[in-house]
């Protein structure tokens, strides 16, 4: 590991593309000495060794991946990424074939001693859900994945005479002016429908492979094998499908009502597409300055937080770690990932005037805080928790970031009502999500009309208060929302994780009002276990309450709505 004063900035850092075949070779011959290993101290010994190489190959790895979505159309990256898209699963198949010798070693008992048992049903995790049989089929699965990212990175959109990609569309589509508004939205939605074929074609060659590698596999359809690949540990389809039940019953009646004083406080009669991201009538508060600015009032903002925030924040400015505007060529979205060897993480985002930017820099920060805070973790697989885990630490920080807002917005007040109704509003956005997903791979034959036809019943079952704004837009009324949610391409089954998590920073904000010192005491501590836990037992651990059993979600979102109440806008 690098110590952090030998970091240099990220454009320095060397970028070195694997030899997948030598690094395949090096696995393979530590899977001999592992397979050989006399006693449980050799074999400890090796594990420490794997722990090592794995950290120095995902660095490499993860240099690629940063710098390719930064600039999707450079040549060298091109070609980088591609030694990833069908060298990877090679690596996993050498690892997966190491990873049983693990597991069938005599010394795993001592191993286990050591590491704990939630390694080892990683490790068995891992071998159930890959095999050399499907090695072929993952290579064309990271391949599709790669096609769709830089099919939404190159959209080019023509508006009033210029040319935006989809990220850069948001703040026109969240203008005052209706009239802009509304063109916006034709520019955009009416842009997307030109390619709404080729992104069904995509994920219809997605949902068919996924489906061939399960059943492959001897699963009855993607679902299982899904789970397996998420680390779903402690829950399953069973408890999500309660869980969706939940928000439902509880969630999607406030969200209606969040969404109907919306349009009494705009004064907008006759709601469209275009109105749903207007939340007062005189507009949304936007943040001040530019991208530099709103850097500088971050460093305010994680000074005053604490001692470790402030360290934190600052050496990713210094290290250039943070990729922030929007440009041609530039993957859609945003997110972070952690250099392991650097032990630093990396933002990647496309800001765009609205106070999203904002959002990205206390989400994207809140998983580069447990980055820091994990990375003293031996064991790799334990430095950063499960998906869902991980969320936790992101969301909760943008309520821990509440109090600091006016340091961004003119109207703070404003900005705080519309974060937390909106994410309120967004949980059943997100079970829609999941339910879409469990269905697509329960019925992989479905045509991309029945996919999307499901779509529309599922928005009707859980957000029916949207679709009627859909009424003059027949991208969204057709059902074809979910073609630019890019968690449905890539990361099958991520997405009831953000909703989970969101009901867990609920309970951070809840706690947060009546006690902050205990607050933050037990968001420290959650951030510093990383994966040592599997979801349920991670929660539970910190003192907080089981979002899968009975009556969680509505006692942890029903205060919100008092607490709605008590803002001044």
């Amino acid at each position: 590991m690098m110590k952090e004063k030998d970091i240099p900035p990220f454009e320095e850092w060397p970028m070195r593309v694997p030899n997948i075949q030598k690094e395949v070779a090096k696995i393979e011959a530590l899977t001999e000495e592992m397979r050989n290993a006399t006693t449980p101290e050799e074999a400890l010994k090796l594990m420490k060794k794997y722990f090592k190489a794995n950290d120095k190959l995902s660095d490499q790895i993860q240099i690629i991946s940063v710098r390719y979505s930064c600039d999707t159309t450079d040549k060298k990256l091109i070609k980088a990424q591609r030694v990833l898209d069908e060298g990877m699963p090679l690596i996993m198949n050498a690892d997966n074939k190491l990873r049983k010798v693990i597991l069938d070693s005599p010394h795993r008992p001592y191993l286990e001693q050591k590491f704990g048992s939630l390694l080892f049903q990683m490790y068995d995790y891992s071998f159930r859900a890959f095999d050399e049989c499907i090695v072929e089929e993952s290579i064309e699965e990271n391949k599709l994945v790669t096609e769709y990212d830089t099919l939404i990175a190159g959209c080019k959109v023509p508006f009033r005479g210029e040319i935006y990609n989809l990220s850069a569309m948001g703040k026109f589509m969240q203008d005052l002016d209706r009239e802009t508004r509304r063109e916006a939205a034709e520019a955009y939605y009416g842009y997307l429908s030109t390619r709404e074929e080729e992104i069904e074609a995509i994920y219809d060659k997605l949902v068919k492979l996924r489906d061939k590698m399960a059943k492959k596999l001897g699963y009855k359809n993607y679902v299982e094998l899904g789970y397996l690949r998420m680390g779903r540990y402690d829950y399953n389809a069973q408890d999500v499908a309660g869980y969706r039940e939940a928000i439902r019953e509880n969630v999607t009646p406030i969200a209606g009502k969040l969404l109907a004083d919306q349009f009494k406080r705009t004064g907008i009669r006759d709601p469209q597409i275009y109105d749903l991201g207007i939340t007062y009538k005189e507009g949304n508060p936007l943040p001040r300055g530019t991208t530099q600015d709103k850097i500088e009032a971050a460093k305010k903002m994680y000074d005053a937080m604490s001692p470790e925030t402030s360290r934190y924040f600052r050496f990713m400015a210094d290290h250039h770690v943070l990729d922030l505007e929007t440009r041609p060529g530039k993957q859609a979205g945003g997110y972070m990932t952690f250099f392991p060897v650097h032990q630093t993480p990396f933002i990647f985002s496309n800001f765009n005037g609205t106070s999203g930017d904002v959002d990205v820099l206390t989400h994207e920060f809140g998983h580069s805080f447990q980055g820091f805070m994990g990375a003293p973790i031996k064991v790799p697989e334990y430095r950063c928790p499960t998906m869902e885990g991980a969320e936790i630490d992101s969301m909760s920080m943008e309520f821990f970031a509440h109090p600091y807002m006016d340091m961004f917005f003119d109207n703070a007040e404003r900005y705080r009502y519309s974060h937390l109704a909106d994410s309120i509003s967004f949980l059943p956005y997100g079970v829609t999500v999941d339910e879409f997903q469990h269905w697509v791979y329960e019925n992989p034959e479905a045509t991309p009309a029945e996919r999307d036809a499901k779509w529309c019943e599922l928005e009707e079952k859980y957000t029916p208060y949207k679709r009627a704004c859909y009424k003059d837009c027949a991208y969204m009324a057709k059902g074809h929302r979910w073609l630019t949610q890019g968690h449905i391409f890539a990361s099958p089954f991520y997405y009831i994780d953000y909703t989970l998590a969101q009901v867990m920073a609920f309970q951070f904000y809840n706690l947060d009002r009546k006690n902050h010192e205990l607050a933050w005491k037990r968001y420290v501590k959650l951030c510093k276990m990383g994966g040592k836990y599997p979801f349920r037992t991670l929660v539970t651990k910190d003192g907080m309450k089981d979002p899968f059993l009975p009556g969680t979600i509505e006692k942890t979102v029903r205060p919100l709505t008092k607490v709605l109440k008590s803002f001044h806008i």
